[in-house]
């Protein structure tokens, strides 16, 4: 795929989905660690995304960076904004900034699930 493929493309993902996780692998099989902690975060609240497998295309996976000006995989994106990656998505769950940004943007997710993630975490 060519650079202006591959961003036409990566817009139109984002464009189109409310939540879009660019990570290594698929959410039902993650090929690394830190896409794996994302997409399990995202799993376990129930939130509906888009997974776009970087893996699968090198020209999704270097135009992603360019896309976001962000070195590394995963990224999540929330109505168009580029959010993060791991770390910064990790410590958004444990501040509950995530639920505060899924409910500023009518994002369902299961509130309950965000709290375990919290209480499972201060112990």
């Amino acid at each position: 795929m060519t650079t202006t493929t591959a961003q036409d493309a990566i817009k139109a993902d984002i464009e189109s989905n409310d939540v879009v996780l660019f990570m290594k692998g698929t959410s039902s099989m993650p090929q690394c660690g830190f896409s794996s902690r994302v997409a399990g975060v995202l799993n376990y609240m129930g939130v509906t995304y888009k997974d776009v497998n970087v893996l699968a295309d090198e020209g999704i996976r270097e135009g992603i960076k360019k896309y976001s000006d962000w070195p590394t995989i995963p990224q999540l994106y929330v109505k168009g904004e580029f959010i993060g990656g791991c770390d910064i998505v990790t410590e958004m769950t444990l501040s509950g900034e995530l639920d505060q940004l899924f409910e500023k943007n009518g994002i369902p997710f299961d509130k309950a699930a965000a709290e375990r993630i919290r209480q499972a975490n201060s112990e």
